[in-house]
């Protein structure tokens, strides 16, 4: 099954990249402000996406832990930068979960407190080395999105589409939104030219997606 338009990954690659993310993950550090993130330790990559697209449950399966990120049904849940990384390594690496993005179910003045943080914060971290953009296989790139596009092309900041929830689609359709989600960013200045298709729920795409983050890790590292 394709579940990326990407470079193919080869075995050593899939191998490294599950021992990469192996071990105790845990929670560092929480930031409502850009005043207060954490010390830059190692290189980070960072999660975004619209309000409940997966974010937080796509980190769990990442990093194989069923509650490292909380998951909600309610859109907005997560309201700062969360920072988790790997406990008792060599903290090469750290993950952020990023507020979501677009609707959440609190008020005008909070989202825009929140888009204020996630725009600073993709502007101005000299070790975020990319930013994973998660969209919703069912419905595919939207205006919101696009928006926080712009402003990852305006401040240069290398991103990688993923699609989430890829097991709600029919095997055809998920070629076609790969394929479709591709060819609208393939001209993008900041964007990594390659897809990948993921679900949470079924480990769909987990692997090339640890493999994808193993890549830039060598290449930045």
């Amino acid at each position: 099954m394709t579940t990326s338009m990407t470079t193919p990954f080869t075995e050593d690659e899939i191998e490294a990249a599950r021992k990469l993310f192996e071990g105790p993950w845990d929670f560092v550090w929480a930031s409502t402000h850009i005043d207060d993130l954490p010390p830059m330790v190692g290189q980070e990559i960072a999660f975004a996406g619209r309000s409940n697209v997966g974010k937080s449950s796509l980190i769990n399966a990442v990093t194989r832990r069923n509650a490292l990120a909380r998951t909600s049904h309610t859109p907005g849940r997560t309201q700062q930068l969360n920072f988790f990384r790997q406990v008792g390594a060599d903290e090469r690496l750290t993950i952020v979960d990023m507020p979501g993005y677009g609707y959440a179910a609190v008020g005008r003045a909070k989202v825009a407190a929140w888009t204020n943080l996630i725009h600073n914060y993709l502007r101005g971290r000299p070790n975020l080395m990319r930013v994973y953009l998660l969209i919703d296989a069912r419905h595919g790139l939207k205006d919101v999105d696009n928006a926080v596009l712009e402003t990852l092309d305006k401040a240069a900041m290398s991103y990688q589409v993923v699609l989430t929830k890829g097991d709600a689609l029919k095997k055809s359709d998920q070629q076609f939104m790969l394929e479709a989600t591709y060819d609208e960013i393939k001209r993008r200045p900041a964007a990594f030219p390659e897809v990948l298709l993921t679900s949470s729920e079924t480990g769909l795409g987990i692997p090339e997606l640890r493999a994808a983050v193993g890549r830039v890790l060598a290449e930045r590292g």
